[in-house]
């Protein structure tokens, strides 16, 4: 440990980081870009041979990461390959692939895990680092992460190899921004192991590096997007209740947030990504399988807030056939425009897309897509506008909040607005002449 600690005070150490996208990709140019040399790994062709030629695989608006991906590949800090031969050169592995959850069971899918550390084993030398950034399960390092890696290389964890977690924090769209500023739990094995880490991450983490161990950064992470799934669903909720009740629900909550430690989240036309709907369920897939009275307690809210969040592209829908009824339309007569494919604005990531709920369930509608960050759906908006029954907006891209309603106007065949990011004025919208439903504001 003390060599380790060595090379990573003078930079020598030698990075790999398993799984180059929306996380190891970023984390990779930033270690690089420190002083580091630092090698990609990636099972896929396509994204190694994209970043060896300087360029992001990641697409949409990540302020910085293309200049920086040229940067260190040009430099000849940052390298990529499919080959895990490379981690028996590494004194610091990093893992950063996906971690699913079963829709059926609601448990952990470690297919990309366990497969990465069976790589890795077969290639780890004595005396290496290894660091989980993936968003796991609690009890995963201890159960499944040193059990596999012990397993298939031979060595003893913290007497030939060391082991942290500290999982991620980030958004696409602010990627760098989140990877520098926002403060990191960084857990270890042991107190060490923690500290070593430390030293690795302040090379380029600006906010605080808060020591722990391994089973509490599992809880943090999981807890803070199951939180925000929680408060997300609270607030389609009172949309609902809204709705109902003929109120605006944005006009409700801004009065409500005036209240000192009130903070009611923005409500929408469903949750996407690969962190918030997911999270929640690693957090209590620990004591799913638990038959006690507590146990089925303590999973409850898990499952509500993703039924709501589930429900509100479906709800979409619900709203875009009462607007089609008021203007005397049929749903399967009319063109659809549905805008916004990713699941989050300004972004190519489609992961738990909404739209894709939504579409599911429009399955023999004639509906047309648009999102110019999605490369299947980058076609012209003004021929996915034209002649339109209704335009269903699922995602506040910057290109649709710059559109204006006299054009939509002009464009679309029935003028029926179903707005599932509070991006148009209802007032303003019903003074054209167009039919209005919004999420909470009908």
């Amino acid at each position: 440990m003390k060599n380790l600690e060595k090379k990573i005070k003078n930079k020598s150490a030698k990075i790999a980081v398993i799984g180059i996208g929306y996380v190891g990709l970023p984390v990779a140019c930033l270690l690089a870009k420190a002083g580091f040399r630092v090698t990609g790994i990636n099972r896929g062709k396509e994204k190694v041979d994209l970043v060896n030629s300087g360029i992001s695989p990641i697409e949409g608006k990540v302020p910085g990461l293309s200049e920086l991906v040229k940067e260190v590949v040009k430099s000849g800090k940052l390298t990529a390959t499919t080959d895990y031969s490379f981690c028996r050169q590494s004194d610091i592995i990093l893992i950063a692939v996906e971690t699913p959850v079963d829709e059926r069971t609601k448990t952990p899918r470690y297919e990309a895990l366990r497969s990465a550390l069976q790589s890795l084993a077969k290639n780890m030398k004595k005396g290496s680092l290894v660091i989980v950034e993936s968003t796991i399960a609690p009890g995963t390092m201890k159960d499944i992460v040193a059990p596999i890696l012990e397993k298939e290389s031979g060595l003893i964890v913290n007497k030939d190899f060391y082991l942290g977690h500290c999982p991620e924090r980030v958004m696409p769209g602010k990627l760098l921004n989140n990877l520098q500023n926002y403060h990191r739990v960084v857990g270890g094995f042991d107190k060490e192991t923690a500290e070593s880490m430390r030293d690795l991450y302040k090379t380029y983490v600006k906010g605080d590096l808060d020591l722990s161990d391994l089973t509490t950064a599992e809880v943090v992470k999981t807890t803070e997007n199951y939180y925000r799934d929680v408060e997300i669903a609270f607030a389609n909720q009172l949309a609902l209740l809204c709705e109902e009740l003929g109120v605006n629900v944005y006009e409700a909550r801004k009065l409500i947030n005036k209240v000192e430690d009130r903070n009611v989240h923005m409500p929408g036309a469903g949750v996407g990504g690969h962190c918030i709907p997911k999270d929640g369920l690693l957090n209590v897939s620990v004591i799913r399988s638990k038959k006690n009275s507590d146990a089925e307690v303590a999973v409850k809210m898990a499952d509500l807030a993703r039924e709501i969040n589930d429900f509100m592209p479906i709800h979409m829908i619900s709203l875009l056939k009462k607007g089609l009824e008021k203007a005397g339309r049929k749903l399967d007569r009319s063109k659809i425009a549905v805008l916004g494919y990713s699941y989050l604005a300004n972004s190519d990531d489609t992961r738990n897309s909404p739209t894709k709920t939504l579409l599911e369930k429009l399955n023999g509608s004639k509906v047309v897509v648009h999102d110019p960050f999605v490369e299947k759906y980058k076609g012209s908006l003004d021929v996915v506008l034209k002649n339109a029954g209704a335009a269903v907006f699922m995602v506040a891209h910057d290109e649709y909040k710059n559109l204006s309603l006299e054009k939509l106007k002009k464009l679309m065949r029935t003028k029926i607005l179903i707005d599932g990011r509070n991006i148009f004025s209802k007032d303003e919208a019903k003074k054209l002449g167009f039919i209005y439903k919004g999420i909470g504001n009908v």
